[in-house]
């Protein structure tokens, strides 16, 4: 974990699936420019190091986010919290512990999970991990990734925990739906984002629950963390000043 302080509201960023703080380097140095605390995290299950991180469940990182929610906001600061892909599932379930902890949810070309969701609830039971597969079998798009961004993320990336991709996020809590939201939409525009929550797509979905949404159109593919990292440095500080 590498963290700053400011005054300004703090910054935890939260990568999606395969990957670790390391992939957010380009945008938290961009956002520490314009004067940002910045925690940039990897998810319990993503450290490489961690003997038992096949193990690691939904509930261990939405702890892990409590965590970090709490030393950011030990001095009294607001804390916006941003997600990028499968890290929308971790997130809604802290954000369903903690509605009120948090002043802004910023979503990466991504959404917050439904009750009783799952990534990928068919994931085979007896099987520990999910490697990160032939680029070319990705469904996401990976518009304006460079191939030396591409080399480093097949380098670095580390499987999913199996519990991660089969388990249901279980949501009681009907307050996470007022947490100020922001969606910043890359591999499709906003318009068809709104399009597939209001049609009751599974992915989108609970989309339209959300009470205070803001969307941001930022056209790229699926990890504009490497394709335009300033640009998406620049949307993340708009929205965490609203």
């Amino acid at each position: 974990m590498d963290t700053t302080t400011n005054t300004l509201p703090s910054i935890i960023l939260v990568p999606g699936h395969w990957l670790g703080a390391w992939a957010w380097d380009a945008v938290a140095s961009e956002l520490r420019s314009r004067g940002h605390a910045v925690t940039a995290l990897t998810l319990p299950g993503l450290d490489p190091d961690d003997a038992e991180r096949s193990s690691r469940t939904l509930a261990d990182q939405a702890e892990a986010l409590r965590e970090a929610v709490g030393a950011a906001t030990a001095d009294g600061s607001a804390v916006v919290l941003v997600a990028h892909s499968g890290a929308g599932a971790p997130v809604s379930l802290f954000l369903d512990q903690h509605p009120t902890a948090v002043s802004r949810i910023v979503y990466v070309d991504s959404g917050p999970s439904g009750d009783g969701s799952a990534f990928d609830a068919d994931f085979p039971a007896d099987q520990e991990e999910s490697e990160l597969p032939p680029f070319d079998q990705l469904a996401a798009s990976l518009d304006g990734v460079s191939e030396a961004d591409l080399r480093r993320f097949r380098e670095w990336a580390v499987p999913q925990p199996g519990p991660v991709m089969r388990q249901a996020v279980q949501l009681t809590n009907d307050a996470r739906r007022n947490v100020p939201s922001t969606i910043i939409a890359c591999s499709f525009p906003s318009e068809v984002v709104m399009q597939m929550a209001s049609s009751g797509d599974e992915m989108m979905a609970e989309v339209a629950t959300l009470r205070d949404l803001e969307l941001v159109d930022l056209p790229t593919g699926h990890w504009p963390m490497w394709s335009r990292p300033v640009d998406l440095a620049a949307a993340i500080s708009t929205a965490a000043v609203r």
